[in-house]
């Protein structure tokens, strides 16, 4: 068996399988858990992701949102045990697969367009009014 598919088979068991569907240009929520001595919170970073890097274990995600006018960046490792939660909150529509133009707009041309329609035939996918 060839070195690359015996690490791939060692990193499947830390892999998570229960990620929902987040493309680039979607807000998302990310829930991480902090740990403060012997307390444990969780702590939610919502923002635009901007970009996907990586795959397998290594994968990480750029997730962006701006604070009072100054925009802060957070790189995120999808598989960390850090990491409680994935939640999208609203689609976007982007063409780009990075979306580092992001970083120098301000005021309406930050915005990413909302993603409605053409949307169903995604599987799995939940439309808005749905349960």
């Amino acid at each position: 068996m060839a070195i690359q598919a015996t690490l791939e088979k060692i990193n499947a068991a830390s892999l998570k399988s229960d990620l929902p569907r987040m493309d680039i240009g979607d807000n998302i929520s990310v829930h991480c858990r902090i740990i403060e001595g012997s307390k444990e919170r969780i702590q939610v970073f919502t923002g635009v992701l901007i970009a996907r890097s990586g795959r397998g274990v290594n994968e990480m995600i750029t997730v962006r949102r701006i604070v009072e006018e100054t925009g802060v960046e957070r790189v995120f490792p999808i598989n960390s045990p850090k990491i409680a939660l994935f939640e999208v909150v609203r689609r976007g529509n982007a063409r780009r697969a990075k979306l580092y133009y992001l970083r120098a707009r301000t005021g309406k041309s930050r915005r990413i367009t909302d993603r409605r329609r053409g949307i169903k035939h995604i599987a799995g996918l939940k439309l808005a009014g749905q349960d």
